[in-house]
């Protein structure tokens, strides 16, 4: 009788042991499918001197895809203007889709064909969408209007892409990386430059940090981008000069 209740007790051991080990392996597949947050916030976008717009963010990463979703709001008015946006691609940089909207009315789309950036666009009350071809590889980046979520993006592919770490130092190229980038908003297509300028003081919300900084410049435009290297290099804060415009973490 011993035996056999001993027998009985190790044998509901290993039943409940198997079922934990089940347990957990079925929590490591569901953990597995869980996307990992790779950055979220807010940035606030100050246009001569007054809060004019919050944009909300969030980069996920699931599967080898990335996901980077925004959503801009306006700050006055008791109707605020909406825009959302949700752009994904591959750890290789290859665009699968770009979406944006505007509360407003309007859409558009991008996604790659053959050797092409394919954008449709939906006017705000049209009931079918325009389209235009850019004759773009999937490894341009999307720039669109408004979305500086989609600076910092830029700012990591060009560390990965022309940086290097040595001796626990950062080492870029001293002349500027250009890439190819896609506007969908104004429906064009440009080259964009970035170069790394170096550690800098810079005042965000009252407080002295050291940040990296950027220069990111066009044809038409010259930015500045700073950069948190001790926390996962995140876009920390932007500076317009000549639209008087700030950008800042919240």
């Amino acid at each position: 009788m011993r035996l056999l209740h001993r027998t009985a007790c190790i044998a509901a051991l290993i039943l409940v042991s198997l079922q934990l080990a089940a347990a957990r392996s079925k929590d490591e597949k569901k953990d597995k499918l869980k996307p990992q947050v790779v950055d979220s916030g807010s940035f606030q976008i100050i246009v001569k001197g007054q809060h004019v717009v919050t944009e909300s963010f969030s980069i996920e990463q699931k599967e080898g895809i990335s996901i980077v979703k925004a959503e801009l709001k306006e700050t006055a008015g008791t109707d605020p203007v909406k825009q959302k946006s949700v752009m994904e691609f591959t750890s290789q940089g290859e665009l699968l889709s770009y979406e944006w909207s505007q509360s407003s009315g309007g859409s558009l789309s991008v996604a790659p064909k053959n050797d092409f950036l394919i954008e449709r666009i939906t006017a705000p009350g049209a009931t079918k969408a325009a389209e235009q071809s850019f004759l773009m590889p999937s490894t341009s980046t999307i720039l669109d209007n408004n979305s500086f979520i989609q600076r910092e993006v830029l700012a990591w592919r060009y560390l990965a892409a022309a940086c290097k770490s040595e001796g626990g130092s950062l080492k870029c190229p001293q002349e500027p990386t250009e890439f190819g980038v896609l506007v969908p908003q104004d429906r064009t297509s440009m080259s964009v430059r970035l170069e790394l300028v170096g550690k800098e003081k810079v005042s965000i919300r009252g407080v002295q940090r050291d940040l990296l900084r950027m220069n990111l410049s066009g044809e038409n435009f010259q930015w500045s981008l700073w950069l948190d290297d001790q926390d996962h290099f995140k876009l920390m804060r932007v500076s317009i000069p000549a639209d008087d415009t700030e950008v800042v973490r919240e």
